[in-house]
């Protein structure tokens, strides 16, 4: 099956977003360890920064004028898709493992193919369904051989995995409502005014903490972490999120969230902090298998040309 220039964009920006998502998994979680900034501080420093450099972009690139309607739908869209999902992950990743986090994260296609199903009348065919079981099935073997096949106990708590899957569910939620919205208008337009709303949102609860952050404490190599998190996590994350959004379907979107585990063992691996075995070769195959299986079935067909 041909698939057109269009299209193919909207899957290498979908799949370069979750590989950054998988680095900054790591990256977050040496931020938490140290533990001098607290996640909602570190959600404004954000969405300050990534909204300011959205808007500095914006300067440069053709005005679009959003009606006041549209500027609420908006401003739902940051919550649903910026401060709500960014500061349940902050939070998650300070009380879970960041493979852990991560495999957990395999959850949000299964959320988005239902959720686009109701809101978007995507319907969900039989190949996706077993691709997306496919997927999920590999990322369960990883996480089961990897958590309790001789490694010892898992030091993820319960309170971190009830803020990975409320993260995860919110994240499907704005895959599978905000595709209609954020194609109106281009990535820019919508990522503005999304982290402005996101940024004042998150101001009564960051302020109070601000002055208790002793940012003389936080070492050098953490801020390097920040800056990483906020250009390449936020900035360009967030850009390449829309544009996979408007050319390919929800569910397909976050199928590339499968990603995110792999790169997040590798970064692991690399940094001696894990190893490669077969079982994790055995769930990576599962993993691109369900993704290729989800891309031949008859809805990823009828993709926007």
């Amino acid at each position: 099956m041909r698939i057109s220039k269009n299209i193919a964009i909207g899957h290498l920006a979908a799949a370069a977003a979750y590989v950054i998502f998988g680095i900054n998994v790591v990256v977050c979680r040496d931020i938490a360890i140290e533990g001098h900034v607290e996640p909602i501080v570190l959600f404004s420093m954000r969405a300050l920064m990534a909204g300011a450099l959205f808007w500095l972009l914006s300067l440069f690139t053709p005005k679009e004028q959003v009606p006041p309607r549209d500027l609420l739908k908006l401003a739902g869209a940051g919550i649903l898709g910026l401060f709500l999902p960014q500061l349940t992950f902050l939070h998650a990743i300070a009380h879970t493992t960041p493979v852990d986090l991560s495999v957990m994260s395999t959850t949000t296609p299964i959320f988005t193919m239902f959720v686009a199903a109701i809101f978007l009348k995507e319907p969900i065919t039989w190949k996706k369904a077993l691709g997306v079981a496919l997927s999920f099935g590999g990322i369960l073997w990883l996480i089961l051989q990897s958590t309790f096949g001789g490694n010892g106990p898992s030091e993820t708590e319960p309170i971190g995995i009830m803020f990975c899957f409320a993260n995860y569910i919110v994240f499907a939620l704005y895959l599978g409502t905000c595709r209609n919205l954020i194609s109106r208008y281009t990535v820019v337009t919508s990522m503005k005014w999304m982290f402005l709303v996101s940024f004042l949102i998150s101001l009564p609860f960051s302020v109070p903490k601000l002055a208790t952050t002793e940012f003389a404490l936080v070492s050098s190599q953490v801020w390097w972490e920040i800056g990483f998190m906020i250009f390449f996590s936020t900035f360009v994350a967030y850009y390449l999120i829309p544009v996979g959004q408007q050319r390919i379907r929800p569910t397909l979107v976050s199928m590339y969230g499968y990603l995110q585990p792999i790169i997040a063992i590798a970064v692991a691996i690399w940094t001696g902090m894990d190893r490669l075995t077969p079982t994790k070769l055995l769930a990576a195959v599962a993993v691109f298998l369900g993704v290729w299986v989800v891309n031949q079935s008859r809805a990823a067909g009828q993709e926007k040309k």
